[in-house]
C-alpha cells in the first residue's frame, strides 16, 4: 500500500506532473487514498471528483475514484467539465471535499489534481502531508459507495443568476468567446444561448490535444485568434479561458489584451460600492495602478503570495470579497462562493461592460497609464529556479535595496518595480516589470538581467 511520488509533482497549490513519466495512475490510485485517508481524519465521509478535457484525464480519474472507495470514503462523480464546476458541486452538494483532474494550462502531456478538503484548497503542508502518508502506508481502509452526479445545467444555472439581464439586452454586444478546446467549451455555449446579444464561439469543441493553440489565455500569442475575431465581426470585446476555466484572458473592441490586474481594477468598483472599505487582495505580480486604484475606490489594497490556493486561503483569513491575480485567476466572494470561476467573472465583467458608455475599451482607457512588461517567463530547471530566488534577495538585501519578498522578490525603486519569483506550475522562473515610462522600464529590465546573469541565467530579450 505504502506508494512514495516523484517528489517535483507534490506542488505548492496541487499535484501535477508529466503523465507516463512523473505521474501515473498508479499515482493516482495512491492521491486516492492518501486524500481519502487526510479527508476521514477530518471527519469527512464523501467527496466529489471531476475531470478536465485532457486525454489522459478519463483513466486517472477511475483511478483516483478507485484509491477513494479503498479508505471507506463515498465518491460523487460530477463528470468532464471545467475546475470550477467541481468547487460548486462540493458547495451544491455539500460534500467533505473534492478533486478535479486536470492539467490546468500546461502542455497536452502535462495533468494533475486540484484538492479541496472541507469547503477550503488542500495545499502547501497538507499536500506534502497526503506524500508521507502514501510513503509510509498510514492509511484508512474500507468499501466506500460511488455515485454518479448531474451537475451541468444547476451549474448553468447559478452563474447566469447574477447576469444583468436588463442591461445587456440594452447594450446589445457582440462578444468573441475563445475557450481553446478546453474544458469550458460545453458550459460557455450553454451559458452563450442565454445571452442578449450576439456570441461567437471558437474552439469551443473540447479536445485534450488543444488544435487551435496552447490553452494559457495570459500569454499574447495564446490570443491572436481571438483578436482576429474581434476585429473581423466588430466584436465589442473577446473572452478567453484556460484549459480547466479557472482563468480568464480579455481583449477590448481594439484588440488590445485587458490584463489581469487591469480586470481586478474594473471588477472592484461593484465590489466596492457594496462594501466600501473591504479588503481586496491582489498577487505581488499586479500592477501599482492596481493597488493605487483599489486605495483611491475607498477599499483596502492587500498584496499576497501568487497561487490560487494560497489566495482563497488570504481571502478566508480576511473577508475579502474579491482577489485576483496576473494570471487571470479572479475569486468572487461578494455573491459567489470565493473560488476562482472565469466563466462566471466573464458574466461580472459584462455586467461591467454593458453598464459603461464605451465598454472594455472605455474602462482600459480610465485606468492611470504606465508602461509595463506582461508576465516573462525564463526557462529554468525544477530544482535550481527555487535556489535562484534567495540568492538575488541577498544580494539585493547586502545593496540595501528596497525589496517586498512576500512571495519571491519584489523590488522598488525611483523608475518603478520588477519581480523575480519560481513559478509553482512550470520550470521557469516568473518576472515582470513597471516603469513610469519607456527609459525607466529599460533601467527595471537592465537591473532583472543582471541579477539573472548573476545567478548564471543568460536572459532572452525583453
Amino acid at each position: 500500500m505504502a506508494h512514495s511520488f516523484n517528489p517535483t509533482v507534490l506542488r505548492e497549490y496541487d499535484i501535477r506532473g508529466i503523465v507516463g513519466d512523473t505521474l501515473t495512475a498508479a499515482d493516482a490510485t495512491a492521491l486516492g487514498r492518501a486524500f481519502g485517508t487526510l479527508v476521514i481524519r477530518n471527519g469527512g465521509k464523501k467527496v466529489c471528483v471531476g475531470y478536465d478535457g485532457r486525454l489522459s484525464s478519463p483513466d486517472l480519474e477511475k483511478s483516483l475514484v478507485q484509491g477513494l472507495l479503498s479508505t471507506g470514503l463515498d465518491v460523487v462523480r460530477v463528470g468532464r467539465g471545467p475546475t470550477p464546476m467541481l468547487y460548486y458541486s462540493v458547495f451544491e452538494l455539500d460534500t467533505d471535499g473534492g478533486i478535479m483532474i486536470t492539467g490546468s494550462h500546461n502542455p497536452p502531456d502535462y495533468n494533475g489534481f486540484k484538492m479541496m478538503i472541507g469547503k477550503e484548497s488542500c495545499f502547501g503542508e497538507r499536500i506534502q502531508e497526503i506524500g508521507r502518508l502514501s510513503a509510509t502506508g498510514d492509511l484508512e481502509t474500507g468499501a466506500g459507495a460511488a455515485s454518479d452526479e448531474d451537475i451541468f445545467d444547476r451549474y448553468v444555472e447559478r452563474i447566469l443568476k447574477d447576469v444583468d439581464m436588463e442591461s445587456l439586452a440594452r447594450a446589445d454586444l457582440t462578444v468573441a468567446w475563445d475557450t481553446g478546446n478546453g474544458a469550458a467549451g460545453e458550459v460557455v455555449e450553454a451559458v452563450i444561448n442565454r445571452l442578449p446579444g450576439e456570441h461567437i464561439l471558437i474552439n469551443g469543441d473540447i479536445d485534450g490535444t488543444f488544435p487551435a493553440h496552447h490553452p494559457d489565455p495570459t500569454v499574447e500569442e495564446n490570443l491572436v485568434q481571438l483578436q482576429d475575431c474581434v476585429a473581423e465581426e466588430q466584436c465589442d470585446l473577446g473572452l478567453a479561458f484556460d484549459g480547466d476555466g479557472d482563468r480568464i484572458g480579455a481583449v477590448d473592441s481594439a484588440g488590445r489584451v485587458v490584463w489581469g490586474d487591469q480586470l481586478l481594477a474594473i471588477l472592484s468598483r461593484e465590489v466596492l460600492q457594496d462594501h466600501p472599505g473591504a479588503t481586496i487582495i491582489a498577487d505581488v505580480k499586479a500592477s501599482q495602478v492596481l493597488f493605487d486604484h483599489i486605495a483611491a475606490s475607498g477599499g483596502k489594497p492587500l498584496m499576497w503570495k501568487t497561487g490560487h490556493s494560497l489566495i482563497k486561503s488570504k481571502m478566508y483569513e480576511t473577508g475579502a470579497p474579491l482577489a485576483g491575480e496576473m494570471s487571470g485567476h479572479i475569486f468572487f466572494k461578494h455573491k459567489f462562493y470565493g473560488f476562482d470561476d472565469a466563466i462566471y467573472v466573464a458574466l461580472r465583467l459584462l455586467n461591467e461592460v454593458a453598464r459603461t458608455k464605451g465598454g472594455l475599451k472605455a474602462l482600459k482607457d480610465s485606468l492611470p497609464q504606465v508602461i509595463n512588461t506582461p508576465e516573462l517567463r525564463f526557462p529554468c530547471s525544477e530544482e535550481r529556479k527555487f535556489q535562484i530566488v534567495p540568492e538575488v534577495h541577498q544580494r539585493l538585501k547586502t545593496a540595501g535595496a528596497d525589496v517586498n519578498d512576500t512571495d519571491g522578490v519584489r523590488v522598488n525603486t525611483a523608475d518603478g518595480w520588477w519581480l523575480l519569483r519560481p513559478s509553482n506550475t512550470q520550470d521557469v522562473l516568473v518576472a515582470r516589470c513597471e516603469g513610469r515610462d519607456e527609459a525607466a522600464l529599460e533601467r527595471l529590465k537592465r537591473a532583472l538581467a543582471d541579477q539573472l546573469r548573476a545567478s548564471g541565467i543568460e536572459p532572452p530579450a525583453m
